[in-house]
Parts: C-alpha cells; structure tokens; sequence
C-alpha cells in the first residue's frame, strides 16, 4: 500500500516536472523575442534616417512598445505558471520524503514548545523529529498556530466529529489537497509578521487631510492637464497654465508625502503576496463540498466574494508600486496624482472589507489544518478515525495502536482495552521493553484522535480526555530548580489539573527518581491513593514491583499490566507487547554484566 501511494506521488512529480520544462522553454522564447523587439527599435531607426523620415521611427515606436508590453505579459503569465508547477513538483516530493523518512519542507512546530504544558513536551509533539512535524502542511502563520491550537488541547465531540468527516472528504480530494498546498507554498519563506501588520494596518484609518475633495478632484486631474497641454499646441499662453497645474500636482504629491510612505511601508510589500493568497482563496471557493465543516468555511468566502476583493485589493497596492520606477511614477503623478488616488482608493476598500480579510485569513488556517489532518489519511490508509464515546465512565480501547513516529517496518501494535471505567493501570517491567513507548503511544494517538485526525490503529474509541504527563522530568539551572523539585512542581500540576479539570487522564513515568528508594516507593504508594480517592484515571509505568500491590489493595480500581523479556543463551530478546499482571523477569544485572559491571546476589 504504501508503494502503490509513493508511486503515485512520484507519478504527479514528474509530470509537474514535464509542464514546468514546458513553460520554462516557452519564456525562454519569449525572453528572445522581447530582445528581438528591441534590436527592432534600432533597426527602425536606421531606416529612419537612411530614408530621412523619422515618422518611420514615430509608428515603429508605438507599434513596438505596445509589442514590448504584450511579450513581457506573455513571459510573466508563462514564468508564473513555471513556478506553480515547480511548487507542485517540490509538494509531491515532499510527501515521498514525509512517508520515507518523516522530513518535512514544513515548520516542526519548535516555537510552540512549552514545557510546562499538560503533554506536549513528553509526548513529542513539537520539534525535531515531532508530530507536528510529521502532519504539518500549513505554510501561514495563521495556518501554523491552528494546527498548533488544535494539537494544544482536545476539541469537544461534535467539533472532533466534523473536523473528521471534513478530513475525510479532502482525503478523497488529494489533486485539490496539493493543489491548494501549492498555491500557498510561498508563505513558508514569508515575513511571520507581515500579515499581522497588514491587518493592523487596515484596522487604522489614514485620516489624510483633505481626502473627500482630493478624491474628486483626482477624477478630473488628468483629463484638466491634458486639455492644457493640448490647448497649448493651439495657443502658446495656455503653457504656463499648463505648467502651474503641473506643479500643483506634484505639490500635492509631495505635500502628502508621509502619508503616502505609511501605506507604502506596510501595503506596498504585500501586494504580489495578496495575489498568491487571491488565488488560494479562489481554490477554496471553486470547490464543491459536501462535508458541513468545509461547506460553511468555504460559503463564508463565498458569500463575501473574498477572492475577488482580495484581488482587488493586490492591484491596488501593485498600482501604488508603479512610483517605485522613477520616470512612470512621475509622469502618472504629474497627469492623474497616482499615489494619492491609490491610497484613498485603498482607504475606501479599508472601509468596506476591513472585518472579512481577518475572517477570511482565518478559513485558509481551518483548511490548511484539515488538509494537514487529512495528509495523514492520504499516506496512511491503514490507520483509523477514531469513535468518540461521551459515557459518564472514561473509555480509550484500541485494536494494533502503535506509535506514529516509529517506522512501520518497526513499530510493534498493541491492544488495550478501557471501556466506561474509572481505573488506574499499573504498568511493570523490565528496562527498554517498551512501557515509556507505549504510555507515549497512547498518549500521542490520543492527541491526534480529539483534533479530528485518524490514529495509527487499527481501531479506536476514545472519550472527550484531556492527557497530563509526568515522564521527562529533568532540573533547570535557569531557574534554579533540582530534579526532585520540579518531580513536586510537575506533581502539583497533576493535581491540581484532576481537581480543576474535568477527565483527566494521566501518564506517568516512574515517579519521584529525584529521591532515594524507600521515599520514592511511599511517595508515589501515596500519590496514586490520593489520585484513586478523587478518581482519577491513567496509567502509571514503574519499575517499583512494590506498587504493583496496589492492586490487592483496590482490586477495583487498580489494574496490572507488565513488559517483559525473554533471555535466551544470555541474549535479551524484547517483544514490545503489553500483558496482564505483574512482571516477573527484570534485566537491569544483565545490561549491567554487557558493559563489565558484575552484580552480586546478596
């Protein structure tokens, strides 16, 4: 299975490939003609004054600059659809690497990195070699922090139900799915505050004196100069009319300078990228959907003609950026007083889309986080959509649960079974069999089961649960902080949370490793009584056989399973699967006796 989805994504990979040689032969061709169009220039004018008739170069000029705009517009359309296709061979390659190897052209989520969070650091969730690395393919800063915000905490049963059905339709739109992901490339590269600023800009007004009369007499500005210019032709006086008006323009340009700059610092950098986001936006609104989730976010842009006024938004501001070449920025100036047209025009558009840009931006985050969720439903077809139980009692069964970020070729499945039950699962056994793997298994599954996304399962049913570990406790020479202390600080979290919180379940990892034996052993007895008499749920990992009595003592509450080894001619051989009971078998003597160390019986 795996084989036959690579080789589709090789498939789409060349042939990207193929259309991007293709537009990049015909730009080519087209870079040579607007060459020929310009050594036409000079032919002309030889001709010109070998026949001594310059209206030769008058006609030639205007029909080759005319031929010189259209050829440019040829090559740009022809180099932009280049890079689409670039963009979409580099897309498909990504996904081969995602599969083969878990990389990823994508942000790995490090910024979002909190130690002090419920699970996330323990459960592998931002970073190298992370979850969020593995699902990610939202290229905006909105898109980024949602996907983030969905993994950050478990969604309520009716939103997890419709991300689902909604990730299901996109995985059966995989040509869509890339297709969007393509036209959004672009904004890996991009300045993460440059959206924010954009919106901040359009939330305050210019307040640019004088804008209501400047605004009408724009309109007239250039038709007034003209006739002037060519009244002159007619009758000599009228030049220094025309020649005050001039002035005036470029007064009026200058007097307005500053406000001008403001828009231009923020707006003027944004207004290819608004075009790119046009597109994307239109890529949503084309689409047809039938999944509810989808359907509203895509009506939302619909209903307010998004792509058309983000569109139209960008040629405002690529109009502002005609001034940045010298001798057209004033020659509009001069006949139409460009810049103060352009920046009241985008003034009135401010006025009138300011609410539904934000809004908008945040439908391409919801759809670049389900199309994330549904890449994990395209590559791994084997995996399931979790049923989400709301019983009274906390329920998280699986059947061949592994963990996501082990290669398929080695992970190993296991089942588990907790069904509408409040209990506390001891788990025991040796070192390296997989009790910390399999917490994390659960832990990690269940994170991608409450934001919408299929686990790596062959089937799972999971209440609404919010996940608090304790395993990678380590001290903090910033802040002064022991091992044993932040074991207290990370303890003090966990209780607090069951008692605030509602359906907590727990991961912990051998506790208390901060302290000697005897005070570990009775501190942790002691925790887990107090986490049993306010019936919290969860799995506890120990290598403390002790706690393991537990279950005599609260037959039920507690539950037993262990990890084991087998020992064959002195070598250890791990088989990863968990088992009901208490482990009998411990290995620590021998991985002490493979590296010289000897260990007495006493």
């Amino acid at each position: 299975m795996e084989q036959t989805i690579i080789t589709d994504y090789t498939r789409r990979s060349a042939a990207a490939a193929a259309e991007a040689s293709k537009y990049k032969k015909a730009a080519n061709t087209y870079s040579l003609l607007r060459l020929g169009t310009f050594l036409m220039v000079g032919v002309c004018i030889a001709i010109a004054i070998h026949f001594d008739d310059f209206s030769i170069i008058a006609v030639a000029v205007v029909l080759l600059v005319f031929a010189f705009a259209w050829l440019v517009a040829r090559q740009s359309r022809f180099e932009k659809q280049k890079q689409y296709f670039d963009d979409l061979q580099r897309i498909n390659d990504n996904e081969i690497a995602g599969i083969q190897t878990n990389a990823n052209i994508y942000n790995d989520g490090s910024h979002y990195a909190d130690e002090k969070h419920f699970y996330t650091s323990d459960l592998d969730i931002y970073g190298k070699a992370s979850l969020y690395q593995l699902i990610n393919r939202t290229a905006t800063t909105p898109g980024n922090d949602k996907l983030a915000k969905w993994l950050n905490a478990p969604a309520n049963k009716s939103t997890v139900l419709q991300r689902q059905e909604a990730v299901k339709e996109i995985a059966a739109k995989n040509s869509w799915k890339l297709d969007l992901q393509t036209r959004l490339v672009f904004a890996i590269k991009q300045d993460t505050d440059q959206l924010k600023n954009l919106f901040k800009y359009l939330r305050i007004p210019l307040d640019m004196p004088g804008e209501k009369w400047l605004g009408n007499y724009t309109k007239i500005a250039p038709y007034l100069f003209t006739a002037l210019l060519i009244t002159t032709y007619f009758f000599g006086p009228a030049k220094l009319a025309a020649i005050i008006v001039g002035l005036s323009h470029m007064g009026l340009v200058f007097s307005k300078a500053a406000y001008i700059r403001k828009a231009d610092v923020i707006a003027g950098k944004i207004g290819s990228t608004l075009t790119n986001y046009a597109e994307a936006f239109q890529c949503i609104e084309a689409e047809q959907w039938q999944a509810d989730y989808s359907n509203l976010l895509a009506q939302q842009l619909k209903t307010n003609k998004t792509s058309a006024k983000i569109k139209e938004l960008a040629e405002l501001i690529n109009k502002l950026n005609y001034h940045l070449n010298l001798i057209v920025g004033f020659a509009l100036n001069l006949f139409f007083l460009w810049d103060i047209r352009q920046i009241i025009a985008i003034e009135n558009w401010k006025r009138q889309n300011q609410e539904s840009l934000e809004t908008a931006f945040d439908v391409i985050a919801e759809f670049e986080a389900l199309l994330s969720l549904g890449g994990l439903a395209i590559n791994y077809p084997d995996w399931c959509f979790p049923a989400i139980d709301d019983r009274e009692g906390y329920t998280l069964t699986a059947k061949s649960i592994a963990h996501p970020l082990i290669n398929s070729a080695k992970r190993v499945e296991n089942d588990y079974e907790l069904e509408n039950a409040f209990k506390v699962d001891i788990i025991t056994g040796s070192n390296m069999a997989g009790k910390s793997t399999f917490l994390r298994t659960i832990g990690i599954n269940t994170v991608l089961a409450l934001s919408g996304a299929p686990v790596c399962a062959a089937g799972m049913q999971v209440s609404v649960i919010t996940m608090v570990s304790y395993m990678r406790i380590k001290d903090s020479l910033n802040e002064s902080t022991s091992t044993f202390k932040a074991e207290l600080d990370r303890l003090q979290m966990l209780l607090a949370a069951v008692e605030n919180h509602s359906k907590i379940f727990f991961l912990i990892d051998e506790m208390l490793r901060g302290t000697n034996s005897v005070d570990k052993y009775l501190g942790s007895k002691a925790v887990i009584e107090q986490l049993i008499r306010k019936q919290a749920v969860g799995m506890v990992a120990t290598h403390d056989l002790q706690i393991a009595q537990l279950e005599t003592k609260y037959p039920n509450y507690v539950r037993n399973f262990y990890f084991d080894i087998q020992v064959v001619d002195g070598e250890m051989l791990f088989d990863y699967k968990i088992k009901h009971g208490e482990c009998k078998t411990f290995n620590a003597s021998l991985l002490l006796k493979q590296i010289g160390i000897a260990v007495e019986a006493e």
